[in-house]
C-alpha cells in the first residue's frame, strides 16, 4: 500500500538529505507552472529566470554550500511543449542557486529504457514518487524506502546521468531546431 506524506513535510525532505537529491522530470508540462505567476510574464515575452531568490533557491544555497548536490534531469519532446520550454526558461535561476539541472530528448530515455514516472530520490537510500492526473495536476508524494525499488530508482539515475545534457548545451541545440 502506498505511504503519501503529508505535503507540508515536503521540503523538509530537502533540507536533511546527506549527499544528494536526484529528481526524474518526465512531463510535458505541469500545472502549477501553468497556474502560477510567471507562465503569463514567459508567454508575454519576459526574462524572470534570475527573479528575486524564492524560499527554494535559499535552501538549495544553503545545501549547495554546504557540500551537497542537487540535481534533475528533465526529459523534453522534440519539439518541446510548452511546458518543456517554460522549464527551459527557468532554469538559470535553479542553476545559479546551485541546482545541476540537465535535460535529455525523450527519444533518448525511451532508447534507454527510463520510465516515464517523476521522482525525487535522497542519497540513494529513499524516494518520493510524484504522481500527477491528466490535466497535470500533482497528487501528492509517495514516500518509498523499500530496497528494490530505490535500486531500481538508482539504477535510473546511473542509466540516464551520463547521457543528459548541461543545461546550457541542451538549451542551445532546441534554439537551434525552432
Amino acid at each position: 500500500m502506498p505511504e503519501f506524506i503529508d505535503d507540508s513535510t515536503f521540503g523538509a525532505y530537502f533540507e536533511t538529505f546527506t549527499h544528494t537529491a536526484w529528481r526524474l522530470e518526465t512531463r510535458r508540462g505541469y500545472a502549477s507552472d501553468r497556474n502560477g505567476p510567471n507562465w503569463e510574464r514567459w508567454k508575454a515575452g519576459a526574462d524572470f529566470s534570475r527573479d528575486r531568490p524564492t524560499a527554494w533557491g535559499e535552501n538549495i544555497r544553503r545545501q549547495t554550500a554546504a557540500g551537497r548536490r542537487v540535481e534533475r534531469i528533465r526529459l523534453v519532446d522534440d519539439p518541446p511543449a510548452d511546458g518543456q520550454l517554460f522549464l527551459l526558461a527557468r532554469a538559470p535561476g535553479n542553476i545559479e542557486a546551485g541546482e545541476d539541472i540537465r535535460n535529455m530528448w525523450r527519444a533518448d530515455a525511451e532508447d534507454l529504457g527510463l520510465p516515464a514516472v517523476d521522482f525525487w530520490l535522497f542519497d540513494n537510500r529513499l524516494a518520493l514518487v510524484l504522481p500527477f492526473d491528466d490535466a497535470d495536476g500533482y497528487l501528492g508524494a509517495e514516500r518509498v524506502a523499500d530496497p528494490a525499488r530505490i535500486a531500481e530508482f538508482s539504477r535510473i539515475k546511473d542509466a540516464a546521468w551520463p547521457y543528459a545534457m548541461r543545461h546550457e548545451d541542451f538549451a542551445a541545440q532546441v534554439t537551434s531546431r525552432m
